[in-house]
């Protein structure tokens, strides 16, 4: 195909990608889920799974191999570019307030998972389909332990914020754990990765290159970059100049989370958390938002689609794994977080709700996989099952958390 038809191709590929995850998103909200569990759904039904089961030829006529590489590069644009968003609105005072209990319900929410991780891959490693042959049972229980215990840090905000909860204690120390929790896991897949490979240089340079980085960001690049944001407030708008600098920044600070060994969200995260607040960071807000959370993230979960094999799933012995898998993981980290929650000193409610928000895992247990499949950890099968596990503990968070949380709302208000 030429330059012509390939850009053609794509730009049917974005519409009907566009279409399918605002068609489901708003399926999503009708039943009182985040819009972004049906997004992530749409990403399913457009691979093998559904759409590639029911109409295969027209299927991969459309998403071609040829594109595969413009739709990876909008879809790691898409979640960096979404963690920027989060870290825009993250409330740095009220997770000073809330780090002894996030670090407390983020331990918990850690240690219960890779224990129950060994458990399992003493099982698992002998079942054909799942991890690679020549894996090791450190590094496959490494790799399950820190799959378990992530947490969707995006989904869980979005969750938060739309569900009025931004700024409070509670949504603080949600999105607090869950930070914690994500670094965590990133940096022991970086050791997975790192000892795989055949040495441990990775993981230390993630460790301390990390670390240095964060600290960095954390303490030094506010105050660097708030003349950006007196112009802003002085003048009321962003000048192109200044907003394509924002840009090359938050691509600096992806590719320096990716040398060293992290994953480039936590980049643009730490950027967002570093930005001046005020009309800098709304003016950022509105004009990054829109085509970020309709165009970008999408391509996301499509490509994450594409590799998702449902079919695969279809035996009784893989179908019983992923059961079993699932259950383990929603006990191991809702549970762990609860209890954790409620020895830091929240009430019963609270607690539950923080037990909830933790246990959703969606975008960045897709990334986690995807990484995992790329660089020869898991198979195929696995890769499915940890989709499924994306989705129903996303799916699972909202409900429960209402069952839980706003009925204490409603009895405070009688």
């Amino acid at each position: 195909m030429n330059t012509i038809e390939l850009i053609f191709a794509f730009s049917l590929q974005l519409l009907i990608i566009i279409i399918a995850s605002q068609v489901m998103g708003y399926l999503a909200k009708f039943i009182g889920q985040p819009k972004v569990v049906g997004e992530m759904i749409a990403g399913v039904i457009l691979g093998p799974s559904l759409l590639g089961f029911i109409w295969p030829q027209w299927q991969q006529s459309v998403f071609i191999e040829q594109t595969q590489s413009w739709l990876y590069l909008g879809a790691q644009l898409g979640v960096g570019l979404y963690m920027f968003l989060v870290g825009l609105e993250f409330n740095t005072d009220l997770f000073k307030n809330q780090l002894k209990s996030a670090i407390s319900v983020s331990l918990a929410g850690m240690l219960a998972p890779f224990a129950v991780a060994m458990l399992l891959c003493i099982w698992l490693m002998d079942v054909p389909g799942l991890f690679t042959e020549n894996i090791s049972f450190s590094h496959a229980s490494l790799f399950m332990g820190a799959a378990i215990a992530i947490t969707a840090f995006p989904m869980l905000a979005r969750i938060v914020y739309e569900r009025g909860l931004a700024g409070t204690a509670l949504g603080t120390l949600a999105l607090a754990a869950g930070a914690i929790d994500d670094a965590a896991a990133w940096f022991i897949l970086a050791i997975v990765l790192g000892s795989y490979g055949g040495g441990v240089l990775l993981a230390l340079k993630a460790l301390f290159g990390g670390g240095l980085y964060a600290y960095i960001m954390l303490t030094k690049a506010t105050m660097w970059l708030q003349p950006l944001a007196n112009n802003a407030q002085i003048t009321g708008k962003l000048s192109h100049g200044t907003f394509v600098f924002i840009l090359i920044l938050f691509g600096l600070s992806a590719y320096a989370m990716e040398w060293v060994g992290l994953h480039a969200v936590f980049g643009g995260f730490l950027l967002g958390v570093a930005m001046p607040r005020g009309q800098l960071t709304d003016i950022l807000t509105s004009r990054l938002h829109t085509i970020t959370l309709v165009i970008l993230l999408p391509m996301f979960f499509t490509y994450s689609g594409l590799k998702t094999e449902l079919t695969l799933l279809a035996s009784w012995d893989l179908l019983g794994i992923t059961l079993l898998i699932l259950l383990a993981s929603i006990l191991a980290k809702g549970l762990a977080c609860w209890a954790a929650a409620r020895l830091s000193g929240a009430d019963n409610p609270t607690a539950m709700a923080i037990g909830a928000l933790m246990n959703a895992r969606g975008l960045m247990e897709l990334i986690i996989i995807n990484i995992a499949l790329q660089h020869g950890i898991i198979e195929q099968g696995l890769f499915s099952i940890m989709v499924v596990m994306a989705i129903v503990t996303t799916f699972m968070a909202t409900p429960i958390f209402e069952l839980v949380y706003a009925r204490k709302h409603i009895k405070g208000r009688e």
